[in-house]
């Protein structure tokens, strides 16, 4: 870890207002530049890593809020995931992480085989059942939240059934690889196959390679840096042969991790890989007025929930929301704190369900404040997150990806 990035933090503050888990407990330790300096005594050996550190800096959610608040730039979530990651260093993985990241997560068939049980669990209306009978609350507490997140799975992954490559309609407008996130496949697939259809409509050539990998933000959650920089090399590699514009993807967490990859692996492929990745917003709002013009009207009230990951990561904020106003006979509205973590993170909701739980309730009460129909955003974690709470609180309310709502639009 750079010791510079931990001495750099002025200790001013501007940081803790924004954090979800300082908001939450008003402790020093689940702060920002609490968390920095923890780690920077560590650094300076004034400090033993004790089981009760690493839960402090367990707490937090990496959502990088402190960072656009910081004068100085200082972002403690990625200071947290480095410490991690050289934490883990050399230390073998954990059995179960040894599954999901290193005999799962690089192979998109086994990834998509181990989700048939689920999918038949659904079909066959054991879950309703399961669900009537409470029978969840004899297994272990994380197994029942996992379930409680899951929604009704798409028939098949969309990467079976997708072309690899579609052409564009109307006027050609160049040529854009297409990265099919896991949780997108897997879960959300009518969101991306929206975006596809987005994309050429607006005349582009969409090319999506099936022997894609998943993009290595799980390997860098869970400090396997090593499992990070296989896939980003894997990726680099499938992407760099072809000729594109832009590398497109609608998913936040995969497209804050894709830009990485030239400060992953530091070679000149990886640097231009990382340059041309951009999210769906970012292509979809080059060309406003051509897709206006494919916009039919829509009668409802939207408000909007910034993804962390595309907001704080990525610095995207403008874009969705222009795109959002597009639609004729849509009222928007701007919530409160869009840009605060819904508490989803990764699988932070699994692992620390009672602080996932009172971030959530903040954002559900900003929700509720807009008297919006339906919630928009752009990342998968943040679309599992709102539809349980939303569920269980405001089940008037429901969410959709931004692609899914503009096409929505564009097929009325």
């Amino acid at each position: 870890m750079d010791y510079v990035k931990l001495i750099n933090c002025m200790r001013c503050g501007m940081c803790l207002p924004t954090c979800p888990t300082y908001r939450e407990t008003f402790l020093e330790t689940a702060s920002p530049r609490g968390r920095v300096a923890l780690m920077r005594k560590i650094q300076e050996g004034e400090l033993d890593q004790s089981e009760q550190l690493l839960e402090y800096l367990s707490l937090c959610l990496d959502c990088q809020a402190c960072a656009t608040a910081c004068p100085c730039g200082v972002n403690a979530g990625e200071l947290v995931a480095e410490f991690t990651c050289e934490r883990k260093a050399g230390n073998r993985l954990g059995m179960m992480e040894d599954l999901v990241l290193r005999k799962l997560l690089p192979h998109p068939d086994r990834l998509e085989t181990a989700m048939v049980p689920m999918r038949l669990y659904q079909r066959l209306g054991l879950q309703k059942l399961v669900r009537t009978l409470g029978v969840l609350k004899m297994f272990p507490k994380p197994l029942g939240r996992m379930e409680g997140l899951l929604p009704d799975l798409p028939d098949q992954p969309l990467r079976r059934v997708i072309q690899e490559d579609m052409p564009g309609r109307g006027e050609a407008r160049g040529t854009i690889g297409f990265f099919l996130g896991c949780v997108m496949s897997l879960i959300f697939s009518e969101a991306s196959r929206a975006s596809m259809d987005l994309l050429t409509a607006l005349g582009y050539r969409v090319v999506t390679p099936k022997n894609q990998v998943c993009c290595g933000a799980p390997h860098m959650l869970s400090g396997d840096k090593a499992g990070l920089k296989e896939a980003a090399r894997k990726n680099v590699d499938i992407f760099g042969g072809l000729d594109l514009d832009f590398i497109v993807t609608d998913c936040g967490g995969c497209g804050a991790e894709l830009k990485k990859y030239g400060l992953h692996l530091g070679d000149d492929s990886s640097i231009a890989f990382s340059s041309k990745v951009r999210d769906i917003s970012q292509v979809l709002a080059l060309h406003k007025d051509e897709l206006k013009a494919l916009l039919k009207p829509v009668s409802l009230k939207a408000t909007f929930h910034d993804s962390c990951h595309i907001a704080h990561s990525q610095g995207i904020r403008r874009e969705p929301r222009d795109l959002v106003r597009l639609i004729p006979g849509l009222e928007f509205v701007e919530m409160e704190n869009a840009d605060a973590c819904c508490g989803s993170a990764g699988t932070y909701n699994i692992g620390k369900p009672e602080m996932a739980d009172l971030i959530l309730n903040r954002k559900l009460e900003a929700i509720r404040a807009t008297g919006a129909d339906v919630v928009v955003t752009g990342n998968p974690g943040c679309l599992l997150q709102l539809k349980k709470g939303l569920a269980d609180h405001l089940p008037r309310v429901k969410t959709l990806h931004l692609t899914e709502l503009l096409a929505r639009s564009m097929d009325a």
